[in-house]
């Protein structure tokens, strides 16, 4: 899996969580507490997690980006 590649799982990971965190039912689950509350804790760390993740990941598909474009 090439650097760019692995950028777009995370990112396609990062969309499909946080679309988890946004949705109603999770939220009604928190707010009912019918789950753990420090769920919404954990999702909001794997969230800022994985966009740290990205942002590494993003540098060096950047500079990879740059070195095949100066050849």
């Amino acid at each position: 899996m090439s650097p760019i590649e692995i950028l777009q799982e995370f990112n396609s990971c990062y969309l499909k969580i946080q679309a988890i965190a946004q949705n109603e039912n999770w939220l009604l689950l928190i707010a009912e507490k019918r789950i753990d509350p420090e769920a919404a804790t954990h999702v909001g760390d794997t969230l800022h997690y994985l966009c740290e993740a990205m942002g590494c990941l993003e540098e060096v598909v950047e500079v990879k980006f740059n070195q095949e474009t100066e050849r």
